[in-house]
């Protein structure tokens, strides 16, 4: 026979109201009552009801999370923790993939998360109208993308400062000619490659290495894109003696144009790329490491802290640690390299 309510009630010597409250995350139980009714549900095998939870909260026990590539390895590992943040706290996630323009539009001005969602978490950067239909929603925000915007909780790195130590990594071994595998913002309106490419540019400036444009090439964050843009750059008359991929699966897709173009790494061409990538390792890849996950496992706590701390102001911006990794594909430049 299924416990109920008042049978946990009656076993830890409380009201029906208080089990309510304690299995609900409600305020007005001590921390010493709550864990003991925890206990006695659980000997009891009594799982509170979803919908007369919500009904008693006004809550729907589910988040919306908004993606532009679900498939994407940086944004899937954001989800799976996330998700797993959410599941732990009894929070179903309702999923909206948003990559293509016409998706895009036809959700922002549809809202299809307005009443069904507690709060939202987006892995993309909405434009100034799209934040404000998600403002409007009255649900807390929080994003892993982009820099500081009013209304989000916004986790995530210095993508400048990131940037900075992987061409100064190059400079510092004495690499004069380096090059760039990015990617376009796109229709996303995706900044991360913009603050990247900046950063790389400076370096440039400040090392006094002059900027050739046929020195970069669009690699589109993918390892197929990475290895093309690996070949357009060795197709131009002076080629890198390393390169800067903006992401460790762009940096592999060079790795590979460099194998079959008979190259060696590093002694012919140095290459560093940015994640730290869970294959980064296997292939000796020196890159910038970033908290991929911790960055969506944080952003998960603190919207499931608004939500326990209701009308309190959202922390703003979060910057999670990058570290600089060496392994075995940077190294000073040979003069058999390519010139």
């Amino acid at each position: 026979m299924t416990a109920s309510i008042n049978d946990v009630a009656r076993a830890a010597g409380v009201s029906a109201s208080t089990v309510s409250r304690a299995l609900r995350g409600r305020p007005g139980v001590s921390d010493e009552v709550r864990d003991q009714i925890k206990a006695v549900a659980a000997q009891l095998g009594y799982t509170a009801s979803r919908s007369a939870s919500s009904l008693a909260s006004g809550r729907t026990f589910t988040i919306g999370v908004l993606v532009p590539y679900v498939g994407r390895w940086f944004f899937g590992t954001v989800l799976d923790a996330a998700e797993q943040v959410f599941s732990a706290a009894g929070y179903d996630v309702l999923l909206y993939n948003l990559g293509s323009p016409e998706t895009r539009k036809r959700f922002f001005t549809r809202l299809p998360v307005r009443k069904r969602v507690d709060a939202v978490l987006t892995l993309l950067i909405p434009e100034e109208e799209e934040s404000a239909a998600l403002r409007s929603l009255g649900v807390p925000l929080a994003t892993t993308v982009g820099g500081a915007r009013p209304g989000f909780t916004v986790v995530g790195i210095d993508d400048r400062a990131g940037t900075e130590n992987a061409v100064r990594h190059l400079v510092n071994l004495g690499h004069r000619r380096i090059g760039m595998i990015s990617g376009s913002s796109g229709p996303l309106h995706w900044t991360t490659p913009i603050d990247r490419r900046n950063a790389y540019l400076d370096v440039l400036a400040d090392a006094g290495i002059a900027h050739d444009p046929a020195l970069e090439a669009d690699g589109d964050y993918t390892v197929e894109g990475g290895e093309r843009a690996m070949t357009e750059l060795l197709a131009v008359s002076r080629p890198p003696t390393a390169v800067f991929a903006q992401s460790d699966e762009m940096a592999m897709g060079a790795l590979r144009a460099l194998r079959r173009h008979r190259l060696r790494v590093p002694e012919d061409v140095s290459v560093i790329g940015f994640d730290d990538h869970e294959l980064a390792d296997v292939v000796g890849l020196t890159t910038v490491a970033q908290p991929v996950a911790d960055q969506g496992a944080e952003a998960a706590r603190l919207l499931l802290r608004q939500l326990d701390e209701l009308g309190a102001e959202p922390p703003g911006q979060v910057r999670m640690p990058i570290r600089l990794v060496l392994r075995e594909t940077t190294a000073p430049p040979s003069p058999r390299g390519p010139q």
